[in-house]
């Protein structure tokens, strides 16, 4: 779920003033959260994790989701390979 302190960063990444679409934001947050971390794993408190969370809800936002994937897409497989490409390395290494 969304906590509140991304809220607020998010509204300032959106230049968004007021509160009429907390609701809303909220419910657009946590499903791009889903699907991000779904895609690249990870977490929130990684920069380029929480940053492809932002872009994701901001093309929903503005009714442009299904551009996402296509603009988005060399960042997202190559954030996915680096944070589970680590997760390999850190496994193969007890083998």
């Amino acid at each position: 779920m969304v906590d509140t302190p991304l809220l607020e960063s998010f509204k300032t990444y959106m230049r968004i003033f007021h509160s009429a679409e907390d609701d809303y934001l909220m419910d657009l947050l946590s499903a791009s959260e889903l699907d991000i971390l779904a895609l690249v794993g990870g977490s929130l408190s990684d920069r380029e994790v929480k940053e492809l969370v932002f872009n994701r809800a901001r093309y929903a936002y503005t009714g442009n989701l299904e551009f996402f994937y296509e603009n988005f897409q060399s960042r997202i497989f190559d954030l996915s390979l680096r944070l589970n490409g680590e997760e390999l390395t850190n496994d193969e290494s007890t083998i």
